[in-house]
């Protein structure tokens, strides 16, 4: 898999096990991977605070620094969000 040559701009923050974060992983990634953009994903699971602030929400997904969606990840609105920045 070739690395974006762009700095990452998507993080992806999600937990095992959990379909919907599967589905906003591959949408993240194809996104990502079409418009040259760095992405991160984080498990929630591996500090208390995140999971804390994220249980109901995962997948959440942050462009920028922002939070951007959470539940569900939907790539033209994640397209969009990108060529804003």
């Amino acid at each position: 898999m070739a690395q974006p040559t762009q700095p990452e701009r998507v993080t992806l923050y999600s937990k095992p096990g959990c379909h919907l974060c599967d589905d906003a992983r591959a949408v993240v990634a194809s996104v990502c991977a079409d418009l040259d953009v760095g992405w991160s994903e984080i498990d929630i699971e591996s500090d208390d605070s995140l999971y804390r602030r994220f249980w109901e929400q995962i997948p959440v997904t942050f462009v920028d620094g922002r939070q951007h969606d959470f539940w569900r990840v939907d790539a033209d609105r994640l397209r969009a969000a990108l060529a804003v920045g």
